[in-house]
């Protein structure tokens, strides 16, 4: 933006120099060579007047008046003056007094009657240097301008670029999540406007980001007995003398210890504890999420198969997310869809993504709902899209590109859901179908 504003207002002292400094270069010029001419006319007043006051009786001027003192101190440097006058026989002629000529002369005149006529020459490249002189002056002076203009120029550009660049920054740390930057007053009436409107924003987002993560804290806690008070039921049913109860309890702790799990990865999600990402088994992931959904679906009368084609690894800060996501699309199947529920896991190698699609043979998405169901609020379970909480398929969006990745409708009927995140491999593995697990049970609840 420094340089912008300088260009701009040098391009206009350089067009307003232009504009000024051409005519009055012309003006100077013509206005030297007016003050010859000028200068020339009032000395040959003078010098006629003395003329004509040594005229003779018969109204001629002796030509040795030319020669006298009177006349030589009136002409100016370097001139020559000429006096034509006719003899007593009537022929023309000529007498020349003051510096010799070369070259091209200005020159005026004056008649003087029947005594003649007087000329003025000086040397016209006298009269150059002092146009020159004068246009010179003006080039200096317009010059001096647009150096001084630069300057001002410079400062102006300075005074508001530097502002604008330190709020950009203060509002970029903002961005960063550091809201411990000071809002200070730039003296630019829009500018303090625009800061203390960044400081007010910056303080009350502050003050929200601390009540979520005191809210935050509170639920964690909260959940945290809760399970461990779970777990310990549970423990205790472990021992039971019935094979059956203990299975049940088993597979309830591993839902407690996984619930534990991922309420750990969404608390450091919420307080901004960003992991690295690392290699994860989508293969075994979606094994057990089929476990877990699989007496849901029976209880339903539906099917739900996983069909792997190559290594089936995704890139993944936390593993948590993409199994949350996956579980939305076949939750939404299992409470709206038809039919069987077929995910299929595949490469996309070219892009060096993991490509999972979820689908089922139900009526699918109207098309007037196409477009709202991501949005935060937006239930399908009515007609007018109010009614549900409407978190779902935007939850998992979010924990799908918080990732890098994507979660899209891809078919409105019969419904497909996809979802493409970065690959954990490197695109070299030959892809082979693996035959759709249809044959796995456990007798867990589903994973919610």
């Amino acid at each position: 933006m420094r340089r912008r504003i300088l260009n701009t207002m040098l391009a206009m002292l350089l067009a307003v120099g232009a504009l000024l400094g051409i005519p009055l270069s012309v003006v100077a010029w013509w206005w030297v060579a007016d003050n010859a001419h000028q200068s020339l006319d009032a000395r040959l007043k003078v010098i006629s007047d003395q003329l004509i006051r040594a005229e003779g009786p018969d109204g001629r001027v002796p030509p040795d008046v030319l020669t006298g003192e009177d006349v030589a101190v009136l002409l100016p440097p370097d001139g020559r003056l000429t006096l034509r006058y006719p003899d007593a026989t009537g022929i023309e002629r000529t007498t020349t007094t003051g510096s010799q000529i070369d070259g091209k002369t200005m020159a005026d005149s004056i008649g003087l009657g029947d005594a003649g006529t007087l000329a003025l020459e000086i040397p016209l490249d006298q009269v150059r240097d002092d146009q020159l002189a004068a246009v010179g002056i003006v080039a200096i002076v317009v010059a001096g301008s647009i150096v001084a203009g630069t300057v001002v120029a410079a400062v102006t550009a300075g005074r508001i670029a530097d502002p604008l660049t330190d709020l950009a920054a203060r509002a970029g740390a903002m961005a960063r999540g550091d809201f411990r930057s000071d809002w200070k007053m730039y003296g630019i009436a829009e500018l303090d406007r625009v800061s203390r409107a960044l400081g007010d924003a910056n303080a009350e987002i502050a003050l929200r980001l601390e009540r979520e993560g005191e809210i935050v804290g509170d639920v964690s806690h909260q959940l945290r007995s809760r399970l461990t008070a779970i777990q310990l039921r549970l423990d205790e049913l472990s021992m039971h003398s019935d094979p059956a109860v203990v299975n049940e309890a088993e597979a309830a702790l591993s839902q407690v210890e996984r619930l534990s799990s991922e309420l750990d990865e969404m608390v450091a999600a919420a307080r901004d504890d960003r992991g690295a990402p690392h290699v994860t088994d989508v293969r075994d992931m979606l094994t057990t999420l089929v476990g877990d959904f699989r007496s849901a679906f029976d209880a339903a009368h539906r099917e739900l198969s996983v069909t792997f084609h190559g290594t089936a690894q995704a890139l993944s800060a936390r593993p948590g997310r993409l199994r949350e996501a996956v579980s939305v699309l076949v939750d939404n199947s299992l409470q709206h869809g038809r039919g069987e529920c077929r995910i299929t896991v595949g490469e996309l190698p070219r892009a060096n993504m993991l490509r999972i699609t979820v689908a089922d043979d139900g009526e699918g998405v109207p098309d007037s709902a196409a477009e709202h169901i991501f949005r935060r609020g937006y239930s399908a379970g009515r007609a007018d899209g109010v009614g549900g909480n409407g978190v779902g398929l935007s939850l998992a969006r979010a924990l799908v590109e918080a990732d890098g990745g994507r979660l899209e409708l891809t078919v409105r009927r019969p419904p497909e859901f996809a979802i493409v995140v970065p690959s954990g491999t490197d695109g070299d593995d030959p892809p082979g179908p693996t035959p759709p697990l249809t044959g796995i049970r456990r007798d867990r609840v589903p994973h919610r």
